[in-house]
């Protein structure tokens, strides 16, 4: 009871972190508004120049921060459950590699020529990897972990190398990609907010679905099996649930680095392996994480702006490299 108490009143304060991280987004920037003219902007705008900044450009970036750091940061913990290593991140299952080349493909092709466009052709090329992954990885004994771990890494590896061959030899494709691939959230609206929604909603019922299968698959997959568990469903809900939150995050923003790691390393260091607290507890710390990349990047960055990818490299090699010392590499 003591246990459950702090881990409601730890979730409690999360969620408390990312409404003050949401409320300073709106706030902060290049131009500091008072919580006044925030409130007046959300609640009632007249068009003034403070009432544009909050609800045509901070509001529709910060909506989606949430999102997708909410999504990526739950990806990160389901694939930290289901290969049994700290250090997993959403991106050695080749989803953001293949989301990367689809979007390669689309510019050279002249299809990805809109911000809607590019989040369609990541979308199919980040499912498209995810089940390309799960397929070759269940042949033969199945769907390991240290399986998917490998075959993740091997196709993210080969999609990689195609792309870099093909900006090598394209200026005006390389042009279009490198924007994007930096992972953003600057210039995205509400309307790449809704397109990706459905698929970041069924990701997170997947997510919630599977949180009592990874508490079972942490006993190990005999037990698990004794205890009447669906091994391999287990394992493909989970996929399914990492391909989608990914794919939506990677669709929207580009591919984010160590947000996962971070999201889920942090949660399970709060909450423990427990997994129906650590999923929200990621996804909260997910989305907080990324709001405050956003404005950090933001703050620091003077008349322009440094991208929330980089910031969040910056603070996420590091806490690899801390991992990585302390052997916490085995859940």
């Amino acid at each position: 009871m003591r246990i459950r108490g702090f881990r409601a009143g730890a979730l409690a304060a999360l969620v408390l972190v990312v409404v003050l991280a949401f409320a300073a987004s709106l706030a902060l920037g290049s131009r500091w508004l008072g919580i006044g003219a925030v409130l007046h902007a959300l609640a009632d705008p007249n068009g003034s120049d403070a009432d544009v900044i909050v609800r045509s450009l901070r509001l529709p970036r910060t909506v989606v921060a949430v999102l997708i750091g909410a999504c990526l940061g739950v990806a990160g913990a389901l694939m930290q459950g289901h290969t049994r290593n700290a250090l997993a991140e959403p991106g050695i299952f080749g989803v953001s590699a293949g989301a990367a080349l689809a979007v390669v493909l689309g510019l050279q092709l002249g299809i990805a020529d809109s911000v809607g466009s590019t989040v369609w052709c990541a979308l199919i090329g980040a499912l498209v990897a995810t089940f390309g992954v799960q397929r070759l990885a269940s042949r033969g004994s199945g769907a390991t972990p240290v399986g998917l771990a490998l075959t993740g890494a091997a196709v993210a590896a080969l999609l990689g190398a195609l792309t870099t061959s093909i900006v090598l030899f394209d200026a005006n494709t390389l042009d279009g990609y490198r924007f994007w691939a930096v992972g953003s959230v600057a210039g995205r609206g509400l309307d790449v907010a809704a397109q990706v929604l459905p698929f970041a909603l069924i990701g997170l019922l997947l997510a919630a679905i599977n949180a009592r299968d990874l508490d079972l698959l942490a006993l190990g997959d005999d037990v698990a099996a004794g205890l009447g568990l669906s091994i391999r469903r287990a394992r493909l809900v989970g996929l399914l649930a990492i391909g989608l939150l990914t794919a939506a995050g990677v669709a929207a923003c580009g591919p984010i680095g160590f947000l996962g790691l971070l999201a889920g390393h942090v949660a399970r260091r709060i909450f423990g392996a427990r997994n129906s607290w650590l999923i929200p507890a990621a996804g909260l710390t997910g989305a907080a994480a990324l709001i405050l990349a956003d404005l950090v990047g933001r703050l620091v960055g003077g008349a322009g702006e440094v991208q929330a990818g980089v910031v969040l490299g910056l603070v996420g090699a590091p806490l690899f490299v801390l991992v990585v010392r302390r052997r916490a590499v085995a859940l």
